[in-house]
């Protein structure tokens, strides 16, 4: 299959074509020159496409690293043959600085987004943000370290001090988590989701039929989706949740099921 016969049946949207065809260019240039290729930051339905793209072709082997575990937003790195998963340093392919200020305010996620594309960086240029109380810890390509750090020099109305930080010593906000303990008719997205979200099943309905609810951060449009123990919800302008736990049917015949939702 060519290039183009390939990136016709894989990618839904122009975005997506673009996307993959810079992707199997880097896949292509791993095989070929027999080293590390990488892109740049992708948020994770962005990621879900590389994934099936490296599995449709077969290799070379794709790591997805952003920094630490839990990472929302990362890098995607071809390796050849002779280049083991365990032996990447993720150092080689992040960098991170912190922003500190003095002043009492809140600074938000969106106030720190808007000062670094202010600097005229790209989205795929820039990892995760991670607001605290007082700092903000951010990941970036290794090659932008130092222009963040000379040139970040406020986020809202505030001044920043800026410094480099290791991956070691990233700094995490306390994440809110609500459980949520309910029975639901069967596993269905629409269901579950439902639940999650605290929403009637037919608004949610309507919120998966137009393509506003990613399921392990692909797409689905479909309301009967079937969901496992462990799948990652999310939802335009709701945030996300996690089917946690999947138990036995309860004496009416629902199914008992717990999960997470990210506040």
């Amino acid at each position: 299959m060519n290039k183009t016969e390939l990136l016709n049946r894989l990618s839904s949207t122009p975005e997506e074509r673009l996307l993959l065809s810079r992707a199997l260019d880097q896949l292509r240039l791993a095989d070929l020159r027999s080293i590390p290729a990488h892109t740049g930051f992708l948020s994770p339905a962005e990621a879900g496409a590389i994934r099936r793209l490296s599995q449709e072709v077969g290799g070379p082997s794709l790591s997805l690293i952003g920094g630490y575990e839990d990472a929302e937003r990362r890098r995607g790195i071809f390796l050849p043959d002779w280049y083991q998963p365990e032996d990447l340093d993720p150092a080689e392919f992040l960098s991170a600085v912190r922003a500190s200020w003095f002043a009492s305010h809140t600074l938000t996620h969106r106030d720190f987004l808007g000062a670094l594309m202010g600097l005229g960086l790209k989205r795929d240029a820039i990892g995760d943000i991670l607001v605290s109380e007082g700092s903000c810890d951010i990941l970036l390509l290794p090659e932008l370290q130092s222009f963040v750090t000379d040139n970040l020099d406020y986020a809202g109305h505030e001044k920043l001090h800026v410094q480099p930080v290791s991956l070691e010593n990233l700094h995490f906000p306390p994440q809110k988590v609500k459980v949520i303990h309910d029975t639901v008719a069967s596993l269905r997205l629409d269901a579950v989701a439902a639940s999650g979200f605290g929403l009637s099943r037919s608004k949610l309905a309507e919120l998966v039929r137009s393509g506003k609810v990613t399921v392990n951060w692909q797409s689905v449009t479909r309301t009967d989706f079937p969901l496992s123990e462990g799948a990652v919800i999310s939802c335009r302008g709701l945030g996300k949740c996690r089917l946690t736990q999947v138990g036995a049917l309860s004496r009416k015949g629902r199914v008992n099921v717990t999960l997470e939702r990210l506040l």
